[in-house]
């Protein structure tokens, strides 16, 4: 199984568990993960949710392979529906990440509670290098979070950037040497939040996120829109070209 779900008490674990493909995601491991997760916001027994990947790999983004064999063609998509439920998820999630943690893999955390990461952990926003766009609500709330330069600098400049340097921005809640440490102080959070009394919790990470809740909704169908066409452009295709050649891209020929 490449989506390994685990209940430790009032706790869903939620394992990203393709170490040979450094975590890529596939289509079917998005309707996985997103399955897990709306089932956790029906099952009054899961009070928290921990997603994590191995503790030298959280994903390396998506299976490029895959992407371009059934790119995404909408909000229906197994990866339009998985941003929805990871955006909408009622109950508390935390996460633990390690290694690479790449388009997706950093995305995603925006919509965490909770973000522990080992030291060595390397983020990265790659959109534009493959002529793509944010996605998953993050031009929106990359910048209410850290601020426009800084958004501006993960996103358009597209390279990978320290563990530190997340914790310096507001990414992560905290970073922890490599090995188990980042896995076990989610793990610890997680059993903490498990205990608190779910209503309360709930209505808090409900009332965090009302002021930009309907904004988030609307920003994440605008990114799917363009990021639709864009993935059809002359751009995506010398982008792509080029990645599966192993060479760099040209994008002098485009206005």
């Amino acid at each position: 199984m490449q989506i390994l779900t685990n209940r430790d008490g009032p706790v869903l674990r939620l394992q990203i568990n393709r170490p040979e493909k450094r975590n890529a995601l596939t289509n079917g491991m998005y309707e996985q993960m997103t399955s897990a997760l709306q089932e956790a916001d029906r099952d009054p027994a899961v009070r928290v949710v921990l997603i994590h990947g191995q503790p030298d790999g959280f994903t390396s983004g998506n299976d490029l392979q895959d992407f371009v064999h059934s790119p995404p063609v909408g909000d229906d998509s197994p990866v339009g529906r998985f941003i929805t439920a990871i955006s909408g998820a009622r109950k508390p999630l935390v996460a633990a990440v390690a290694g690479p943690a790449v388009g997706i893999g950093t995305t995603m955390l925006l919509h965490c509670d909770l973000v522990y990461a080992a030291e060595t952990t390397r983020f990265q926003l790659p959109f534009v290098n493959l002529a793509l766009l944010p996605e998953a609500g993050s031009s929106l709330l990359l910048p209410m979070q850290i601020g426009h330069l800084r958004a501006a600098e993960l996103l358009m400049l597209g390279e990978p950037f320290s563990a530190a340097k997340a914790l310096q921005y507001g990414l992560v809640t905290e970073v922890f040497a490599d090995g188990p440490a980042a896995l076990q102080a989610a793990q610890a959070a997680a059993v903490k939040l498990a205990a608190k009394p779910p209503a309360a919790l709930h209505l808090t990470k409900k009332l965090l996120k009302a002021p930009y809740a309907a904004q988030l909704a609307a920003q994440v169908g605008d990114e799917t829109r363009h990021f639709v066409e864009q993935l059809r452009s002359p751009e995506a295709a010398e982008a792509f070209k080029a990645f599966f050649e192993k060479r760099a891209p040209d994008f002098t020929q485009f206005a």
